[in-house]
């Protein structure tokens, strides 16, 4: 008994042993791999930047030459300008508006400036041809008009998909004529062409479509108000009828005999409603008050919220920094090369 309690100690010390000799191997292990791991990462940062050091004059001048040239082809390069005009279509006419933008891109991509300056009423021999071209976005907007935009979505849909829809899925996959405030930037080589252009998109907004749209809206506004103004006029009459009750009451009234005859003697009154007229006749001109508010606002079929400026401003576009895109592009164009070069190298080299 005594004998196996020694012999049992010393077999756990030499299971502990080997336990700790096996965790010293893994960390010394799992140390060499990230030594590993970072002579690798350096080597090939140095690999990287060995042939721009080995060399670094003939990239250096290469780089200049190319943002010399760049400078140079900027200064040449006739400036763009840029103005916006922030406009709020009504009936539907967004949808021309979007289209008619693409028409104007496509006039001045074939150079038809006949047409343009039809469209514009510009010269076509100077003005149209300083055209570059036309973008649309959606205008500024507001946490709280997105909010009720994305409302009004979902009580379109139907309660099974509205619970499915979250406002951020809303909000990406928001086509761009979702919107009802639109910017229109207009691009030229001219910096004073952009309040000529406004004629154009006037012409937009009036179209066949938003033409009938408007006068559908109105005819059924004037429905509307025919009905509030046919049942106010028999409010009326019924408000003077109870009043004349009242005062042919006021005036001799009726009286009886109280129950079985004896007295006292009770004045028997006609019931009426004018409580409950009065608030009809309030909800009625308060609709014709909404529906003549609502024709003040659609009465045009757009509004400019703010037009293009007398005088466009430069557009600052990086692309259009060519003292910056020259030197990126000729650098790409050597690292490629470089990297062609140690492929094809490789492969005739290798058995």
């Amino acid at each position: 008994m005594s004998d196996k309690l020694p012999q049992e100690s010393q077999n756990e010390e030499v299971d502990l042993g080997q336990l700790f000799n096996a965790i010293g191997k893994l960390f010394e292990k799992l140390f060499s791999f990230i030594g590993q791991l970072i002579k690798g990462i350096f080597s090939a940062i140095i690999f990287s930047l060995k042939p721009i050091v080995n060399n670094f004059k003939m990239i250096l001048i290469i780089l200049m030459a190319s943002a010399l040239i760049g400078f140079v082809v900027e200064r040449l390069r006739a400036p763009i300008y840029v103005s916006d005009m922030l406009v709020r279509p009504y009936y539907d006419s967004k949808y021309q508006l979007a289209n008619n933008v693409d028409y104007f891109n496509a006039l001045i991509g074939s150079e038809n400036y006949k047409e343009l300056s039809n469209i514009f009423e510009i010269d076509s021999s100077t003005t149209a041809k300083e055209l570059i071209g036309f973008e649309i976005e959606i205008g500024p907007e507001t946490q709280n008009d997105l909010l009720k935009e994305y409302d009004d979505y979902l009580k379109s849909l139907d309660s099974t998909l509205a619970v499915e829809v979250t406002y951020e899925d809303f909000i990406e996959n928001r086509d761009i004529l979702a919107g009802s405030i639109f910017s229109i930037k207009a691009k030229a080589t001219n910096n004073d062409i952009f309040p000529s252009l406004e004629q154009g998109f006037i012409k937009t907004f009036e179209n066949e479509y938003s033409t009938k749209l408007k006068a559908r809206s109105d005819s059924i506004r004037q429905v509307q108000k025919l009905n509030y103004l046919v049942e106010l006029e028999r409010i009326e009459n019924l408000q003077k009828t109870y009043l004349d009750i009242k005062t042919n009451e006021s005036n001799k009234g009726e009286v009886r005999l109280g129950v079985d005859g004896l007295i006292p003697l009770i004045q028997e009154k006609t019931e009426t409603k004018e409580f409950e007229l009065f608030q009809e006749e309030l909800r009625i001109r308060n609709a014709l008050r909404l529906l003549e508010e609502e024709a003040l606002e659609e009465s045009e079929y757009y509004d400019i919220l703010s037009s293009f400026e007398e005088v466009g401003t430069v557009e600052l576009d990086i692309m259009e920094r060519f003292s910056l895109v020259f030197p990126l592009v000729c650098l790409l164009i050597m690292i490629i090369v470089y990297i062609a070069l140690r492929i094809f190298k490789f492969i005739k080299e290798y058995e």
